[in-house]
């Protein structure tokens, strides 16, 4: 049952399971009773978003090149802080027992956290689809 790494707001796939939204702020305009029934998230999760801080400066130029490279070696640092390394050791954990996903706003999953996190899952041990 791997996890599913996928772009929040799209319709939801046959088998996906819980979705969990691993964003910094939740959908703007859209009523918390209607994040599920809109196909963003079931459970929101933004220890596992970038800092308000990195986001900012992902936002200063195109997330390209060196850019890029900077923001997914900040992202990476994030995420070995001890509570946000528990998280993605639970979540490939969990990966080899239920159906989930975890998403991002993004178009572009190759410049987005997702990515990033899609390899630290990976690194962690969980089972991932695609």
């Amino acid at each position: 049952m791997p996890i599913r790494v996928v772009q929040l707001g799209t319709p939801r796939t046959p088998g996906e399971g819980l979705r969990l939204g691993t964003v910094r702020r939740p959908p703007r305009g859209v009523n918390k009773e209607d994040f599920a029934k809109r196909d963003y998230f079931d459970l929101w999760l933004p220890d596992l978003a970038p800092s308000a801080p990195l986001v900012a400066f992902a936002k200063t130029a195109p997330l390209t090149g060196k850019h890029w490279a900077a923001f997914a070696k900040k992202y990476r640092a994030e995420m070995r802080a001890p509570a946000a390394e528990r998280l993605i050791a639970l979540l490939a954990a969990l990966s080899h027992s239920t159906s989930f996903s975890v998403g991002c706003y993004c178009d572009d999953e190759s410049r987005c956290h997702r990515s990033v996190m899609r390899e630290l899952l990976r690194d962690a041990g969980a089972a991932i689809r695609g």
